[in-house]
């Protein structure tokens, strides 16, 4: 490497560690922020912006806390040829940010968070590089009904770039797994009727191929993200695929139950 690339590599270096402990401080802090893409780097760029969450999912792992898998965000064909793009993003998840089932989620301890209904994977042994759905599929040991909460750290949770929100470890907050777990390939997986109440109300109805037109895809697109920065996915992952709906904002006092096909309840309930 000569000096420019050095050089290079050191800015680089510097800004992700600096805006990685600018998000650090929002989400700790509980209090939103202008984008970066505003405040700090007008001109951040997906490679960069990966660097600034890894920076952050660091500064997590240093206080104690343990990767468990990872999420998939902007799953939705439509929405990527909206925004030019030809992949979903990922964000990283930890031991932290599970809720248990029935369990309860402070919607004080957030900024504004949503939440929205998932399936999610999870991973029996390592996968890499360029897959084909067989061998994601086979490489899934289960398969379980989802719920992810997202909560940005950017003002209004609206108006901001790509690059923005995968810095922000793509909106991650917390995440709730069914207890029921299946083997995949007893199912069909992309055709599955996925239904998320709140309050007893059915909010959102969807039913699996909405995600990645097919859950699994999801899987395969993660690896090939991973592979990008030459990472892979481990055994024992879990994977959320993405989101089926749109994402409802939670009140206090809501209770919300996803009920998927094959895939039985999965529910939470928030308060101040």
């Amino acid at each position: 490497m000569d000096s420019d690339e050095e050089g290079q590599a050191m800015h680089m270096s510097v800004d992700a560690v600096a805006m990685a402990k600018v998000l650090d401080a929002a989400r700790l802090e509980r209090r939103e922020i202008p984008p970066l893409t505003r405040s700090l780097l007008p001109e951040l760029a997906l490679p960069l912006a990966y660097s600034v969450q890894a920076e952050g999912i660091r500064m997590r792992l240093a206080r104690g806390e343990r990767v468990v898998g990872l999420k998939m965000g902007l799953t939705s064909e439509a929405k990527r040829k909206q925004m030019n793009l030809e992949s979903p993003v990922y964000g990283v998840l930890t031991d932290v940010m599970q809720v248990p089932a029935r369990g309860v989620i402070r919607v004080g301890a957030g900024i504004h968070p949503k939440i929205e209904p998932e399936i999610a994977f999870r991973i029996a042994r390592p996968l890499r590089g360029t897959i084909t759905r067989e061998e994601a599929l086979d490489a899934c040991g289960s398969v379980f009904a989802a719920m992810e909460v997202l909560d940005s750290r950017y003002i209004d949770f609206k108006y901001f770039s790509l690059p923005d929100v995968v810095a922000d470890n793509s909106s991650s907050s917390l995440f709730v797994l069914g207890a029921l777990e299946r083997p995949p390939r007893e199912l069909d997986v992309a055709r599955l009727d996925m239904h998320m109440s709140v309050n007893g109300q059915v909010v959102q109805s969807a039913r699996s191929d909405a995600i990645s037109g097919d859950p699994v895809l999801s899987v395969v697109q993660l690896c090939a993200l991973l592979a990008e920065r030459g990472e892979g996915l481990p055994a024992g992952s879990i994977v959320l695929s993405g989101a089926a709906t749109v994402a409802h904002m939670l009140k206090p006092g809501d209770h919300v139950r996803l009920t998927v096909e094959g895939l039985g309840d999965v529910e939470v309930s928030a308060t101040e």
